[in-house]
């Protein structure tokens, strides 16, 4: 197969698995442990069946939401992933560029092989910073700080890993950034790359050793009280947590379980929306993260993101992915993917989920047409 016979997102992920370095794709591929997360993120969407309205006027369908106060063009945000130069030389550039190119966000990772301002430069699109809390606050100060002078909309904070998650792919390959990459946000502010030639892998190591295990709700205030960029909780599992996020005033939530890369055997994403949902109501922004791959996926009742990653196709909360796109077909990478396949195969995009729901927006779909019942 190449790309002139692929007719879903799905399918990049074996072109992709062909080109790719086996410790570049098991990177992405892969998830913790026995990998039984991973794969419930994309099965507990087969569990949901859609109750479709009709004799509504479809004529025109509008795709665009909002989130944060800002107007995207479809429901789709493009995750925080680390090390994107893994996939393609562009790397975030090239994410970014094909965000901007589709009216909506993108989430840069921390973990980068561009830096923050490169990204901000090279497109003009709405951007958020995902942030990791390192042990050393002036470090996490001062990338707080480059955010907000280089135009990003929104802090998204990582609070479910205090350590990562045992990813034996990564261990058994050795993980390592390749010769001349580099974590471009953590150069020259006291921040060092990964470790090289470790035994297991470097990005545990890492992260063992900068990332702060003593995270807690008192720093999401330390951080509040320090800039005014609105803050988004990403890792929230439970009614609980989401509860609390909006007593501690933070601005969204992000449902998810890292793509079942952290805690194995927690459950779907998509199945812990509807308690959170419930906790906050329409207090904060909730998204949803994993599993995602088809625009009758996006019926769900909140926004969700888009990940690059696999393993059966991925730990995505969108489709498979614009790493794939980055190696499955050169010439633009993410862009690529993103055009030629919107958000699913041709007969499910959001805009034919619009039609055949006999909805007019995906806002009406969210209100109205999610009364998702569940298989036994």
């Amino acid at each position: 197969m190449d790309m002139a016979d692929v007719v879903n997102l799905e399918e990049l992920q074996p072109l992709a698995r062909q080109r790719m370095d086996k410790l570049a794709y098991d990177y992405i591929a892969s998830g913790a442990e026995d990998e039984v997360t991973l794969r419930e993120n994309r099965a507990a969407f087969s569990r949901i069946r859609l109750r479709p309205r009709v004799l509504v006027d479809v004529s025109r369908q509008d795709l665009s939401t909002q989130v944060l106060g800002a107007k995207l063009a479809l429901p789709v945000l493009l995750a925080p992933v680390a090390m994107h130069r893994l996939a393609h030389p562009d790397g975030e550039l090239a994410t970014a560029r094909a965000a901007a190119a589709l009216g909506t966000v993108i989430v840069l990772s921390t973990l980068s092989t561009c830096s923050l301002e490169e990204v901000a430069h090279a497109a003009r699109g709405p951007r958020w910073f995902q942030l990791y809390c390192f042990k050393d606050r002036d470090l996490t100060r001062g990338l707080i700080e480059r955010a907000q002078a280089a135009g990003y909309g929104a802090l998204c904070v990582t609070v479910d890993a205090p350590r990562l998650g045992r990813r034996e792919a990564d261990i058994r390959n050795g993980f390592h950034l390749p010769p001349g990459l580099t974590l471009k946000n953590l150069e020259g502010i006291g921040g060092r790359g990964l470790p090289p030639d470790q035994m297991g892998s470097a990005l545990a190591l890492y992260a063992a050793t900068m990332l702060d295990r003593s995270l807690s709700w008192k720093d999401i205030a330390w951080m509040r009280s320090i800039t005014k960029l609105p803050l988004v909780l990403k890792g929230i599992h439970t009614a609980e947590d989401a509860r609390l996020a909006v007593e501690h005033g933070v601005d969204g939530i992000v449902v998810s379980n890292h793509g079942g890369r952290q805690l194995d055997t927690v459950p779907a994403a998509v199945e812990l929306l509807p308690e959170v949902v419930e906790a906050v109501g329409s207090r904060i922004e909730v998204l949803l993260d994993g599993g995602v791959r088809r625009g009758t996926d996006s019926s769900a009742r909140e926004l969700w993101l888009m990940r690059p990653d696999a393993s059966e196709a991925a730990r995505i909360a969108g489709d498979p992915s614009f790493t794939y796109g980055g190696y499955s077909w050169d010439p633009a990478g993410s862009a690529v993917v993103f055009q030629r396949f919107p958000l699913a195969t041709p007969d499910a995009r959001p805009d034919v989920l619009i039609w055949v729901m006999d909805q007019q927006s995906v806002e009406v779909i969210a209100q109205d047409a999610w009364l998702a019942r569940w298989l036994p």
